[in-house]
């Protein structure tokens, strides 16, 4: 599933054994710094955003079809081609646009973290690498918005997945994966710890990785699609290239979490039982929120559906790609969360393949809880019939709420 391109080049390079495991992992992240410097994937995604016109893409997948809205359920059979097409393409826009989120939140805590690795001094060249990093997000978030809304806008006739672009970030920052760790205070709490000590700064780097991972079960098999139509000499689409090259540029960025989350950490004084329990606690938020469920109607996503997916898909059946009623849509709803599917079953095998890789992840990290270390809150979510449940559950409030809406009261 995972290219670890960058990281097995690094491994090859550090063949001195007599190197002392701080010496090792600060010899990995200059050759980590030194390839991303030299990289231009950043610039080509930003050419591409630049130049970027929907309708020369319209008619074209954009990656696999399984990375479509609905993909496996009742209502993607019945789909006409062109609907299919559209789910594919809305998929990418929904996808990364959940990316840019996220990559905001990057970009704050880089730098809050990063003072901390630079206060202490011996960091330098990795206080570099977080900068550079930080600079590549945000070419790769105007380009995922950009492109998301302006595909939006032909598909939908106006934006309801992503955000306009109207520059507020504390807005974004709530749709993010961190953002969406915890309620307000106590998100803010874990932001003034990761800010605060060695050790918490560096563990803020395995709810990173977590980050890395979640993006790279769909983005792998993009660059693939991208290096198998490039095989073939046959039209890439603007999209599938940024996706393509943003997982390039992502295997630095993947490669920086990996060394700080499982090695730097082992540079400082041990964690204090209060460093412990935050760690812990952060982790174990990451597998209530995020990683606590299965989507009936988008692969590779694991947060409950009531939180993006069914209100999304009840705006897109009633915009003008299917142009149903209300009565319509919500019959479909019910049709594609409310029963076992195809869909569900595809979702399952990546639930289980990211939780594998996390659990080997996990296990290196000497201050984890077992709930943690073995990922149990994920593993209670990786369940068919809780998923249905939960969403026959929320469909009936949905339904009701729908209709009172319309002035029809159920």
């Amino acid at each position: 599933m995972i290219d670890d391109t960058e990281e097995s080049k690094i491994k090859k390079q550090l063949q001195n054994k007599s190197d002392t495991p701080i010496k090792k992992h600060l010899k990995a992240t200059e050759i980590n710094y030194r390839r991303n410097k030299e990289s231009n994937y950043t610039e080509k995604i930003t050419e591409l955003d630049k130049n970027f016109d929907y309708s020369n893409h319209k008619n074209h997948y954009w990656s696999d079809p399984e990375f479509s809205i609905l993909y496996g359920t009742p209502l993607y059979d019945a789909a006409s081609p062109s609907q299919k097409i559209a789910l594919n393409h809305l998929f990418w826009v929904g996808g990364y646009n959940l990316t840019a989120a996220s990559e905001v939140n990057t970009a704050l805590y880089n730098q809050v973290t990063g003072s901390v690795f630079y206060n202490i001094g011996g960091y330098e060249t990795l206080c570099h690498e977080l900068d550079v990093e930080t600079s590549q997000e945000r070419h790769h978030i105007h380009a995922f918005r950009t492109i998301g809304n302006m595909t939006e806008m032909a598909i939908l006739g106006k934006v309801i997945v992503g955000d306009p672009l109207t520059g507020n970030e504390s807005k974004v920052i709530q749709k993010g994966l961190v953002g969406r760790l915890s309620p307000g205070p106590i998100r803010q709490l874990f932001g003034f710890n990761w800010g605060s000590t060695p050790f918490l700064a560096s563990q803020y780097y395995a709810l990173r990785f977590i980050a890395n991972m979640l993006l790279k079960l769909t983005e792998y098999s993009r660059s693939q699609y991208f290096r198998k139509l490039e095989k073939k000499r046959e039209f890439i689409p603007s999209p599938t290239a940024v996706s393509h090259y943003h997982f390039l540029d992502e295997s630095f960025h993947t490669t920086t979490s990996l060394l700080i989350a499982q090695e730097l950490y082992k540079d400082f004084p041990k964690p204090t039982a209060y460093e412990k329990f935050m760690a812990n606690f952060s982790i174990y938020m990451m597998q209530l929120t995020i990683l606590n469920g299965l989507s009936a109607g988008a692969v590779a996503s694991f947060s409950p559906d009531q939180l993006f997916v069914i209100p999304l898909v009840y705006k897109i059946l009633r915009s003008p790609l299917f142009d149903m009623s209300t009565q319509e849509a919500l019959s479909w709803i019910e049709r594609c969360f409310c029963h076992e599917h195809e869909g569900l079953h595809l979702n399952l095998k990546y639930h289980q393949r990211l939780i594998s890789e996390l659990c080997k992840f996990f296990d290196k990290l000497d201050y984890t809880w077992p709930i943690n270390r073995e990922m149990r809150v994920m593993a209670t979510g990786g369940s068919i019939s809780k998923a249905i449940q939960n969403n026959t559950k929320f469909f009936h409030k949905f339904s009701k709420s729908v209709a009172c809406k319309n002035g029809n009261p159920i």
